[in-house]
């Protein structure tokens, strides 16, 4: 069994809670909203196998301390900035999912000299990228609603202020509508970025693969030219809550990626 070491970094006014696990090039893990390392389940040990993982809790969320501040997609990131200062980490490895795989987009975008490669699990770039369901959705949430939600329970067994889960659950609301990353930033990232997303996820497969196409994908293979640096997977009959499940699935992507394997064709 991997020992998870649990500590606290000073970021940006917050005493953020991280754990860190396994031995090797560092690994940054980054979980989705309402969600904290424990929910995160079994990625982050079987990640910590063949790296260092260090997996932390963003303001609001599990056992980090929420302050006077709007929870956006830019803060967040800098966040993340700030806390590999704190800790001595020049650069790492990304893994991000949903509210993780949008945050560490934008820490490519704002701080590419911290990010090596981005794994970028159920996310999107633009709001207009979720199911048409959802976004219709975004609009008619209220706090009351997620009140008796099972991850409510788990806010208050961790969190230092126990009766702060309304407050969070507002922020993250606001932050449904707040801008992710313009296209023109994504078009212009050198970041290899293995995109993971599940085939009934809540972005659509078609921005899934605007995504991709930005990043430089979509092309043909065996032409004598370069695969490009980013990758794509679809996990089949997989929805969004499933694929931070599927922990095999998830490791088979996800390694050949990050150590630069490509399967050979033919022609190789």
């Amino acid at each position: 069994m991997i020992e998870r070491e649990g500590k606290y970094a000073n970021v940006n006014g917050m005493k953020m809670y991280y754990e860190v696990s396994g031995k090797g090039g560092p690994l940054i893990v980054l979980h989705g909203a309402y969600m904290n390392i424990i929910s995160m389940g079994e990625i982050i040990p079987k990640l910590a196998r063949a790296h260092k993982a260090y997996a932390l809790e963003f303001q609001g969320h599990g056992r980090t301390n929420d302050i006077d501040r709007p929870i956006t997609y830019p803060n967040l990131a800098d966040d993340i900035a700030a806390f590999m200062d704190e800790v001595g980490l020049k650069k790492a490895d990304i893994f991000g999912y949903s509210l993780g795989a949008i945050t560490g987009l934008q820490l490519a975008i704002r701080h590419p000299e911290k990010v090596n490669k981005l794994i970028f699990c159920s996310g999107a770039y633009d709001i207009e990228g979720w199911q048409p369901e959802f976004r219709k959705f975004i609009p008619q949430m209220t706090v009351e609603m997620f009140l008796n939600m099972p991850f409510a329970e788990d806010y208050r067994k961790l969190a230092p202020n126990p009766d702060g889960f309304p407050a969070l659950v507002e922020k993250l609301i606001a932050l449904e509508k707040e801008p992710m990353a313009l296209e023109e930033d994504v078009k212009k990232l050198k970041t290899p970025v293995l995109i993971i997303n599940g085939d009934a996820d809540g972005a659509t497969l078609e921005h899934i693969v605007s995504l991709f196409r930005l990043l430089g994908g979509g092309v043909m293979g065996d032409m004598d030219k370069p695969l490009p640096n980013s990758r794509l997977a679809i996990m089949p009959a997989t929805s969004h809550t499933a694929v931070i499940t599927q922990t095999d699935l998830l490791i088979a992507f996800i390694e050949p990626f990050l150590e630069g394997e490509t399967p050979k064709g033919f022609f190789e």
